[in-house]
């Protein structure tokens, strides 16, 4: 038995990455300087013990390998000892490939837009066509699991992963899905993000180029076309190429999108050829094309077309993605992860399809190292035409240097001038007072922010009742 120590195991990734590798038999534990719920209770659920902070004497003799979060720098105790004791470590995606990947048929989902919600709908598509896969999500998938998970270990040779183009650790600032040796790639869609780490569209571009040239020649890769910088990737691969998208002259197309309350039907066609009518209960264009990748990854792995329908129309959804985290005084509460520009634009263009009569109120907390940056200063006041009330919380990351900073009270300028009815809020108590004394039944609001936000979901909810 292996005896594996993760440094920073409270985040995410690092939490189901070591309830992964107790599952298949390690000896398992790690530390975090913070450690409070839902992770500590994650943790827990699954008997992995959990140190509180950082302590050189939690680097034992008897490891046998640290797995170092990539939030984890110089200066750490437990990464010096590590370090000068030369004890044998890497990083959350090595640990993946390492044990999980190498005997795997690896299908890795990838893009700037839809990762999460398309890990999920192809993991799912391809566990209810009886394929029996291993799935790796950065989200909580509600298909899986008494609760929802973000991970499932099947006996099947397919491994399908949530390829994140974020940096791997303080010693590797190369993107994570760089490790996961893809047989089967799926590159949703390419645009500038995590400008913490990326200087510009170009570095960005490369991480891209990079993945598409890992693909094996019998491999598949499968391109979101109606993005062109995707579609620019293509012409790089050495593998087979598929496109998929709702433009003409497709591999796969969806076609006829009809919604219908909180889901969405559409048509599809292989090769120009009728393939079937799919159903899925999520809105908007931006995930039929996300279910559209699923069909496509699905259809390589030989599971038919109604037994992708009948999973689609299953599919329970992830948390965090346009989530009703409650109804009150006749108001619903959303729960969305958007934090880029085109989220933020698609996510309201599918809520205000579906409910076409309803008064949206969009509230949006800049949190993202991107996001809070003045680069989407023109994209932001693009973004919210969905909406009919928009409020934009503090800027989480204050300490940018202004000339750097994305500027709230410029954002707000430009979306009045836009005709939009928007302000700047002061605080998080600001803006539960004001929905609760403009609101009225029958609004739809709709949080976006990729972090806590300060409770106000629940904040929110308490008010309106």
């Amino acid at each position: 038995m292996t005896k594996i120590h993760l440094i920073g195991v409270c985040g995410t990734a690092m939490a189901t990455l070591a309830a992964m590798l107790k599952r298949k038999g390690h000896d398992v534990r790690g530390s975090d300087q913070d450690v409070y719920p839902p992770m500590s209770d994650f943790l827990a659920s699954e008997a992995i013990p959990t140190l509180a902070g950082y302590r050189a004497e939690h680097i034992t003799g008897d490891l046998d390998l640290v797995v170092i979060g990539n939030a984890i720098s110089r200066g750490n105790p437990e990464l010096e000892e590590v370090l000068d004791r030369k004890i044998r470590y890497c990083s959350l995606p090595e640990a993946i490939r390492e044990q999980f990947l190498w005997g795997a048929r690896s299908i890795v989902i990838a893009g700037t837009h839809g990762k999460t919600t398309t890990t999920s709908l192809a993991g799912w598509v391809l566990t209810h066509g009886g394929l029996d896969p291993s799935v790796l999500i950065g989200g909580i998938a509600r298909n899986f699991g008494d609760q929802g998970s973000s991970y499932r270990l099947g006996q099947g040779r397919d491994f399908v992963i949530e390829g994140d183009e974020y940096d791997s650790a303080f010693f590797d600032k190369t993107a994570k899905f760089l490790k996961y040796l893809p047989d089967v790639a799926v590159i949703n869609n390419v645009e500038f993000d995590h400008a913490d780490i990326y200087a510009d569209f170009e570095a960005v571009m490369l991480a891209f180029r990079r993945l598409v040239s890992l693909v094996p020649r019998r491999g598949l890769l499968l391109v979101g076309a109606d993005s062109a910088a995707a579609r620019a990737l293509a012409e790089k691969a050495v593998s087979r190429v598929e496109t998929f998208g709702t433009g003409d002259a497709m591999d796969w197309q969806a076609h006829d999108l009809e919604p219908a309350g909180a889901s969405t039907r559409f048509k599809v066609r292989r090769g120009g050829s009728p393939f079937g009518v799919f159903e899925v209960p999520l809105v908007g264009a931006h995930n039929v094309r996300n279910a559209l990748a699923a069909i496509a990854v699905a259809t390589e792995a030989g599971v038919g077309a109604e037994r992708i329908g009948d999973a689609l129309r299953a599919f329970a959804g992830v948390k965090r993605r346009l989530e009703v985290v409650g109804v009150a005084d006749g108001v619903t509460v959303y729960d969305d992860f958007a934090h880029h520009p085109t989220a933020v634009a698609e996510t309201l263009a599918g809520l205000r399809a579906s409910n076409p009569a309803a008064r949206i109120w969009a509230v949006f907390e800049p949190r993202s190292a991107s996001s809070c940056r003045r680069v989407f200063q023109d994209d932001f006041a693009r973004a919210f035409t969905g909406a009919d009330e928009v409020l934009i919380a503090p800027i989480f990351r204050s300490r940018l240097p202004e000339t750097e900073r994305l500027s709230i009270p410029q954002l707000v300028r430009e979306l009045r001038a836009r005709g939009q009815s928007a302000r700047e809020a002061e605080s998080i108590d600001d803006i539960v007072t004001g929905i609760a004394r403009e609101h009225r039944p029958g609004d739809l609001v709709i949080l976006m922010s990729n972090g806590g936000f300060g409770g106000i979901h629940q904040k929110l909810l308490r008010a309106l009742a």
